[in-house]
């Protein structure tokens, strides 16, 4: 005898993957080791989310997330943040540098199916900043 198994309705599913890239910067108007040039590996998690699945049983594929992000991340990659747009005219805090992935990210990504609900940049193993809006 099978048993049939009923999938959830009406709840919303959530993806997580990351990128992470390396790139200097230091932070004006810091009173502190910060406002020295220093560098970090960034690592970025990115969070998409929707309602809907596709005909594969997916929300959006991992590797669709991924190469965005990762074209974002090139931008950055190496680079002394403080002279990349926007980077140039705005602080680069993890803050700053979550809110940057995040409309970046979404500008031509989100759909009526999915979004980007979440942006956490990690400076370190232990300090992040997230974005949600």
């Amino acid at each position: 005898m099978s048993t049939a198994y009923s999938l959830p309705s009406g709840g919303i599913y959530t993806l997580t993957t990351e990128v992470e890239f390396a790139a200097a910067h230091r932070l004006h108007g810091y009173d502190g080791n910060c406002a020295r040039l220093h560098g970090h590996n960034w690592r970025v998690v990115i969070e998409v989310s929707g309602r809907q699945l596709d005909e594969v049983g997916m929300v959006v594929d991992f590797k669709v997330i991924r190469a965005r992000a990762r074209e974002i991340a090139k931008r950055l990659d190496h680079a002394y943040l403080n002279e990349v747009p926007p980077f140039d005219s705005v602080n680069p805090t993890a803050e700053h540098i979550a809110a940057y992935f995040h409309r970046s990210l979404a500008a031509g990504f989100d759909t009526d199916a999915y979004r980007v609900s979440a942006v956490t940049v990690w400076e370190n193993d232990r300090s992040s900043a997230t974005f949600r809006p």
